[in-house]
């Protein structure tokens, strides 16, 4: 039994609050001289913003939820609201950069005169204001889907903003109106390739695939090792939500005079290793489980790996690893039964 953390605490929250207002405000400014001036990078800009103001909401909401106690319908709780809310992103950011490319393209015939001066200011303060965002939401990207969507989010935004600063310094100088619909497009096609990675990853994550930086392979070999392991069948690993991944595997194990210390091991090396903090473990004492063989749980051509042999005594025993709760420590327990019948 050990403790975990989390990160989707109230300092999380408060987080995607400040950098949804911050950058909302900063939306709004630009959107305003970007209509004074006629400028398609900074309106191109601020609409990008936009869409990440109401992704970087949607993550804020998502984080909201995920603080909620579970109950007797929601077992888990609402983590899976994270998973959710950058799907919502990605497709936000690709519709957009659509349309930005679409006007972008439109105004290369006949690009309009753009006073340089306020597009570079404008967009040296978006430097600012998304890089210091990004700061705020910088702990955690790394396993949290929610936070890294609005992580890179922040710093693609800083990216464009230096890009709408280079198009106003090359008009300032040159005088070629033609960069400002050049930028835009530049922004566009930034948007859409991010969009379209964050897009794919949430899309698994959402379908229950094996979350990122967790090779099932490696999950599959490490619980064959454990002593008197015989054989492993139907693993399924997925995601709950930030930082939180589950598990469930049957494991044929006959020998299981160690049943209670045999799980505890393994939740802690499955955590530690793979931050696998959920799994569920049914361990079965031989091969005459049929209780899995049935076509309402499919597991496809690979699902088990084992021989079933219709012998008339069988025993299996369960395990597992769980949070109860918005606590900070995982309890683990395990038990086992065996039980005999006639046919």
């Amino acid at each position: 039994m050990h403790s975990h953390s989390h990160h989707h605490g109230p300092s999380g929250t408060r987080a995607f609050a400040a950098v949804t207002l911050i950058n909302l405000a900063y939306t709004i400014l630009e959107a305003g001289y970007g209509f004074m001036t006629n400028s398609l990078a900074l309106l191109s800009d601020a609409l990008h913003n936009l869409g990440d103001v109401l992704g970087l909401g949607l993550a804020w909401g998502a984080a909201v939820l995920a603080r909620r106690a579970p109950t007797a319908r929601h077992t888990y709780g609402w983590r899976r609201a994270t998973l959710l809310s950058p799907l919502a992103n990605a497709l936000l950011l690709v519709g957009f950069s659509g349309a930005l490319g679409w006007e972008a393209i439109r105004r290369f015939n006949a690009p309009p005169e753009i006073p340089a001066l306020p597009v570079m200011l404008v967009a040296a303060l978006g430097i600012a204001v998304n890089l210091g965002a990004a700061w705020l939401v910088r702990d955690g990207h790394d396993h949290d889907l929610n936070r890294r969507g609005a992580f890179l989010h922040l710093m693609a935004d800083a990216a464009v903003s230096l890009a709408a600063v280079l198009a106003g310094a090359g008009m300032w100088f040159t005088g070629w109106a033609w960069l400002d619909p050049a930028i835009a497009l530049l922004i566009g096609a930034v948007v859409a390739i991010g969009a379209f990675g964050l897009l794919r990853e949430s899309f698994n994550a959402a379908m229950d695939a094996v979350p990122r930086g967790v090779d099932r392979a490696e999950v599959e070999a490490l619980l064959r090792a454990q002593p008197g392991v015989e054989a492993i069948h139907h693993l399924h690993i997925w995601s709950l939500g930030a930082g939180e991944i589950a598990m469930t595997a049957h494991i044929v194990r006959p020998d299981d005079r160690d049943h209670d210390v045999f799980i505890d091991r393994l939740n802690r090396e499955l955590d530690q290793r793979f931050g696998i903090n959920h799994p569920t473990l049914q361990v079965e004492h031989g091969r005459a489980c049929e209780h899995d063989r049935h076509d309402r749980a499919p597991h496809g051509a690979g699902g088990h790996d084992h021989d079933h042999d219709h012998d008339d005594h069988h025993g299996h025993g369960h395990g597992h690893g769980h949070e109860r709760g918005d606590e900070d420590h995982r309890h683990t327990h395990g038990h086992g039964h065996g039980h005999s019948h006639g046919h």
